[in-house]
Protein backbone atom coordinates (compact mmCIF):
# COMPACT_ATOMS: atom_id res chain seq x y z
CA UNK A 1 0.00 0.00 0.00
CA UNK A 2 0.85 3.88 -0.84
CA UNK A 3 2.36 5.53 2.17
CA UNK A 4 1.02 8.81 2.45
CA UNK A 5 2.54 10.86 5.15
CA UNK A 6 1.38 13.97 4.53
CA UNK A 7 -2.08 12.99 4.46
CA UNK A 8 -2.29 13.24 8.55
CA UNK A 9 0.78 15.61 9.32
CA UNK A 10 2.70 12.68 10.06
CA UNK A 11 6.41 12.32 9.95
CA UNK A 12 6.59 9.16 11.84
CA UNK A 13 6.56 5.57 11.28
CA UNK A 14 6.33 2.37 13.16
CA UNK A 15 7.96 -0.27 11.72
CA UNK A 16 7.61 -4.08 13.71
CA UNK A 17 10.58 -6.16 13.28
CA UNK A 18 10.14 -8.63 15.64
CA UNK A 19 7.11 -10.24 17.00
CA UNK A 20 6.51 -13.33 19.39
CA UNK A 21 8.38 -13.89 23.21
CA UNK A 22 9.72 -16.72 25.02
CA UNK A 23 10.11 -14.97 28.66
CA UNK A 24 8.23 -16.32 31.41
CA UNK A 25 7.43 -12.93 33.22
CA UNK A 26 4.92 -13.92 35.77
CA UNK A 27 2.31 -11.37 35.08
CA UNK A 28 2.14 -11.76 31.10
CA UNK A 29 0.04 -13.18 28.78
CA UNK A 30 1.73 -12.69 25.76
CA UNK A 31 3.88 -15.71 25.03
CA UNK A 32 0.73 -17.82 24.77
CA UNK A 33 -0.86 -15.79 22.74
CA UNK A 34 2.03 -14.38 20.48
CA UNK A 35 4.12 -17.65 20.23
CA UNK A 36 7.67 -17.92 19.86
CA UNK A 37 10.14 -14.69 18.99
CA UNK A 38 9.87 -14.15 15.31
CA UNK A 39 12.22 -11.95 13.37
CA UNK A 40 12.50 -9.87 10.28
CA UNK A 41 15.36 -10.37 8.10
CA UNK A 42 17.52 -7.84 7.96
CA UNK A 43 17.17 -7.32 4.21
CA UNK A 44 13.03 -7.34 4.85
CA UNK A 45 14.05 -4.66 7.33
CA UNK A 46 16.31 -2.16 4.97
CA UNK A 47 13.73 -2.87 2.07
CA UNK A 48 10.91 -1.50 4.59
CA UNK A 49 13.07 1.60 5.18
CA UNK A 50 13.81 2.63 1.73
CA UNK A 51 9.88 2.43 1.26
CA UNK A 52 8.98 4.79 4.37
CA UNK A 53 11.73 6.88 3.43
CA UNK A 54 11.09 6.80 -0.15
CA UNK A 55 7.29 8.08 1.33
CA UNK A 56 8.33 11.11 2.97
CA UNK A 57 8.82 9.61 6.73
CA UNK A 58 11.44 11.36 9.07
CA UNK A 59 11.51 9.36 11.89
CA UNK A 60 11.08 5.74 11.79
CA UNK A 61 10.48 3.73 15.37
CA UNK A 62 11.24 0.42 15.60
CA UNK A 63 9.32 -1.88 17.56
CA UNK A 64 8.49 -5.86 18.49
CA UNK A 65 6.54 -7.45 21.07
CA UNK A 66 10.43 -8.37 22.57
CA UNK A 67 12.80 -6.46 20.25
CA UNK A 68 15.75 -6.71 22.57
CA UNK A 69 15.32 -11.11 21.00
CA UNK A 70 15.92 -9.47 17.57
CA UNK A 71 17.73 -12.05 15.44
CA UNK A 72 17.91 -14.76 17.71
CA UNK A 73 16.10 -17.19 15.63
CA UNK A 74 17.76 -16.36 12.05
CA UNK A 75 20.71 -18.61 10.84
CA UNK A 76 23.35 -17.24 10.96
CA UNK A 77 21.80 -15.75 14.16
CA UNK A 78 22.40 -11.99 14.64
CA UNK A 79 21.93 -9.14 17.39
CA UNK A 80 19.72 -6.04 17.65
CA UNK A 81 23.10 -4.13 17.70
CA UNK A 82 23.86 -5.82 14.10
CA UNK A 83 20.80 -4.55 12.64
CA UNK A 84 21.25 -1.32 14.27
CA UNK A 85 24.63 -0.61 12.81
CA UNK A 86 22.99 -1.68 9.42
CA UNK A 87 20.40 1.25 9.95
CA UNK A 88 22.98 3.61 10.88
CA UNK A 89 25.07 3.34 7.41
CA UNK A 90 21.83 3.29 5.37
CA UNK A 91 21.77 6.68 2.82
CA UNK A 92 18.56 7.79 4.03
CA UNK A 93 17.83 11.00 6.17
CA UNK A 94 15.84 9.55 8.70
CA UNK A 95 16.37 9.07 12.37
CA UNK A 96 15.18 5.93 14.33
CA UNK A 97 13.96 5.78 17.68
CA UNK A 98 13.79 2.89 19.61
CA UNK A 99 10.74 1.34 21.31
CA UNK A 100 10.42 -0.37 24.43
CA UNK A 101 13.93 -2.50 25.21
CA UNK A 102 13.92 -5.08 27.94
CA UNK A 103 16.77 -3.60 31.00
CA UNK A 104 19.02 -7.43 30.11
CA UNK A 105 18.70 -6.47 26.48
CA UNK A 106 20.50 -3.20 26.48
CA UNK A 107 23.94 -3.60 26.06
CA UNK A 108 26.60 -1.17 25.91
CA UNK A 109 26.74 -1.41 22.68
CA UNK A 110 23.67 -0.54 22.42
CA UNK A 111 24.13 2.42 24.21
CA UNK A 112 26.98 3.52 22.81
CA UNK A 113 25.70 3.09 19.60
CA UNK A 114 23.02 5.86 20.07
CA UNK A 115 25.13 8.08 22.15
CA UNK A 116 27.59 8.29 18.95
CA UNK A 117 25.73 8.19 15.87
CA UNK A 118 23.31 11.08 14.69
CA UNK A 119 21.08 8.63 13.30
CA UNK A 120 19.29 7.75 16.91
CA UNK A 121 17.23 9.13 18.94
CA UNK A 122 18.57 9.53 22.50
CA UNK A 123 15.63 8.04 23.80
CA UNK A 124 14.91 4.77 25.93
CA UNK A 125 12.09 3.16 27.22
CA UNK A 126 13.24 0.04 29.54
CA UNK A 127 10.69 -1.31 31.60
CA UNK A 128 11.79 -2.01 35.59
CA UNK A 129 8.45 -2.90 36.81
CA UNK A 130 9.87 -2.56 40.65
CA UNK A 131 12.81 -2.14 42.21
CA UNK A 132 12.33 -4.29 45.32
CA UNK A 133 14.86 -7.77 44.58
CA UNK A 134 12.68 -9.79 45.81
CA UNK A 135 9.66 -8.63 43.91
CA UNK A 136 11.51 -8.77 40.52
CA UNK A 137 12.30 -12.53 41.14
CA UNK A 138 8.42 -13.14 41.94
CA UNK A 139 7.97 -11.62 39.10
CA UNK A 140 10.64 -13.74 37.14
CA UNK A 141 12.36 -10.85 35.84
CA UNK A 142 15.73 -11.68 34.99
CA UNK A 143 17.99 -8.77 36.64
CA UNK A 144 18.33 -7.29 39.76
CA UNK A 145 17.45 -3.00 40.51
CA UNK A 146 21.61 -2.62 41.17
CA UNK A 147 21.78 -4.33 37.35
CA UNK A 148 19.17 -1.63 36.54
CA UNK A 149 20.77 1.32 37.95
CA UNK A 150 24.27 0.62 36.82
CA UNK A 151 22.58 0.54 32.81
CA UNK A 152 20.51 4.00 33.31
CA UNK A 153 23.30 5.74 35.10
CA UNK A 154 25.41 4.84 32.10
CA UNK A 155 22.84 6.42 29.97
CA UNK A 156 22.99 9.84 31.62
CA UNK A 157 26.51 10.08 31.80
CA UNK A 158 26.61 9.10 28.08
CA UNK A 159 23.97 11.16 27.18
CA UNK A 160 22.86 13.88 29.84
CA UNK A 161 19.69 14.97 27.64
CA UNK A 162 18.60 11.61 26.49
CA UNK A 163 14.60 10.99 27.56
CA UNK A 164 14.91 7.24 29.82
CA UNK A 165 11.09 6.01 30.35
CA UNK A 166 10.69 2.97 32.65
CA UNK A 167 7.12 1.00 32.97
CA UNK A 168 6.13 0.67 36.92
CA UNK A 169 3.77 -2.29 38.06
CA UNK A 170 2.01 -1.48 41.73
CA UNK A 171 0.38 -3.82 43.79
CA UNK A 172 1.69 -7.24 42.50
CA UNK A 173 0.99 -10.13 44.48
CA UNK A 174 2.97 -10.41 47.74
CA UNK A 175 4.34 -6.66 47.53
CA UNK A 176 4.94 -5.46 50.94
CA UNK A 177 5.08 -1.83 52.14
CA UNK A 178 9.14 -2.29 52.52
CA UNK A 179 8.84 -3.59 48.52
CA UNK A 180 6.92 -0.70 48.37
CA UNK A 181 8.80 2.00 49.98
CA UNK A 182 12.28 0.42 48.17
CA UNK A 183 10.51 0.77 45.09
CA UNK A 184 9.19 4.38 45.98
CA UNK A 185 12.82 5.48 47.30
CA UNK A 186 14.39 4.60 44.08
CA UNK A 187 11.97 6.60 41.66
CA UNK A 188 12.54 9.43 43.20
CA UNK A 189 16.43 9.53 43.16
CA UNK A 190 16.50 7.88 39.47
CA UNK A 191 17.30 9.72 36.57
CA UNK A 192 14.03 8.28 34.74
CA UNK A 193 12.38 11.29 32.61
CA UNK A 194 8.48 9.26 32.50
CA UNK A 195 7.10 6.44 34.14
CA UNK A 196 3.71 4.32 32.92
CA UNK A 197 2.02 2.94 36.14
CA UNK A 198 0.55 -0.07 35.69
CA UNK A 199 -1.59 -1.21 39.12
CA UNK A 200 -1.86 -4.97 38.95
CA UNK A 201 -4.82 -6.81 37.74
CA UNK A 202 -5.02 -10.27 37.47
CA UNK A 203 -4.61 -11.59 33.82
CA UNK A 204 -6.21 -15.44 34.03
CA UNK A 205 -3.36 -17.86 32.48
CA UNK A 206 -0.35 -16.24 33.68
CA UNK A 207 1.51 -17.36 36.96
CA UNK A 208 0.39 -14.70 39.25
CA UNK A 209 -3.13 -15.30 38.78
CA UNK A 210 -2.67 -18.22 40.89
CA UNK A 211 -0.36 -16.47 43.83
CA UNK A 212 -2.11 -15.52 47.09
CA UNK A 213 -1.48 -12.75 49.28
CA UNK A 214 -3.39 -9.87 46.79
CA UNK A 215 -2.92 -6.20 47.96
CA UNK A 216 -6.49 -4.80 49.09
CA UNK A 217 -7.53 -2.27 45.93
CA UNK A 218 -7.16 0.87 48.12
CA UNK A 219 -3.75 0.24 48.79
CA UNK A 220 -2.92 -0.48 45.21
CA UNK A 221 -4.30 2.99 44.10
CA UNK A 222 -2.59 4.48 46.89
CA UNK A 223 0.46 3.16 46.08
CA UNK A 224 -0.02 4.33 42.42
CA UNK A 225 -1.03 7.57 42.85
CA UNK A 226 2.66 7.88 44.45
CA UNK A 227 4.43 6.50 41.67
CA UNK A 228 2.63 9.23 39.46
CA UNK A 229 3.33 12.22 41.43
CA UNK A 230 6.82 10.86 41.53
CA UNK A 231 6.69 10.07 38.04
CA UNK A 232 5.36 13.88 36.87
CA UNK A 233 8.05 15.49 39.10
CA UNK A 234 10.41 13.59 37.31
CA UNK A 235 8.81 14.54 33.90
CA UNK A 236 8.78 18.01 34.92
CA UNK A 237 12.29 18.28 35.68
CA UNK A 238 13.35 16.60 32.66
CA UNK A 239 11.46 19.12 30.30
CA UNK A 240 12.60 22.18 32.49
CA UNK A 241 15.74 21.04 31.98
Amino acid sequence: AALEPGIAGRTAFTLRVQTGCAEACAYCIIPTTRGRPRTVPPDGVLAEVDRVAAAGFKEIALTGVHLGSYGRDLAPRMSLLDLLHDLADCSHDVLFRLSSLEPMDCSPGIVDLVATSNRFAQHFHLPLQHASNRMLAVMRRPYTIEQYSVLVDRIRERMPDASIGSDIIVGFPGETDEDFEQLASYLARSPLTHVHVFPYSDRPGTAAFLMGAKVNGSVVRERSRRVRDTGQRLSGAFRDS
